[in-house]
């Protein structure tokens, strides 16, 4: 295993300082059914493909992360079913999140809009203003998957609310490719609106 670059290993120690000893991330994984979340979850806890059934309800898993710059934080991920019936639930789940992963099935382009519709409503939430929001474009690998720009315009990612900051990140969660990225992006986004809260309590 290649070791971490000075400066990375740098940023890593400086967000555990600023994370505080012993903190752990709340991070709530939503989109709709089939997108890969639970596949997202379970590539995260073992670093391997875990064969998934629909999740009727939720999963959640307290997990320590093994690689990038956010490598040793401790993040407990809830992965809330994407079914119709099951997205009231969302605004519950999500409440005081530190961030909120939205995975899409890059393939299915005939759902990008309901995928859109209900992206929108989350961050629209009263509690989830300003949360850090990573959208994962999995399915990547697949042949006739939409280019992560194109996702990103329909998706309308520059119509979220003013204070949601976000990043879309590129990925294929059976094989894990582009999670470790993304689980830095966002790391890095939870990072930035932790210090800048401090100092607005500070005035």
């Amino acid at each position: 295993m290649a070791l971490l670059g000075v400066p990375e290993e740098q940023k890593r120690r400086q967000g555990q300082v600023e994370l505080g000893q012993g903190q752990s991330l709340h991070i709530v994984m939503l989109g709709l059914d089939s997108a890969g979340k639970t596949t997202v979850l379970y590539r995260l806890k073992f670093n391997e493909f875990v064969n998934t059934v629909p999740t009727i309800g939720f999963n959640t898993e307290k997990i320590r992360l093994s690689n990038g710059t956010a490598k040793g934080i401790s993040c407990h991920f809830w992965d809330v079913g994407g079914q119709e019936k099951l997205r009231p639930l969302w605004k519950s789940y999500s409440r005081c999140t530190d961030g909120i992963i939205y995975v899409v099935d890059s393939v299915d382009v005939d759902r990008l809009e309901e995928a859109k519709t209900e992206l929108h409503k989350v961050t629209k939430f009263a509690e989830n203003q300003g949360t850090p929001l990573l959208v994962i474009a999995n399915k990547q690998d697949l042949p006739k998957s939409l280019p992560v720009a194109e996702i990103e315009k329909q998706l309308a990612l520059h119509e979220l609310t003013p204070s949601t900051t976000y990043h879309i990140q590129p990925a294929c969660a059976i094989i894990g490719e582009g999670l470790t990225e993304g689980m830095d992006k966002l790391y890095e986004m939870i990072l930035k609106r932790r210090k800048s809260l401090k100092q607005k309590k500070k005035r």
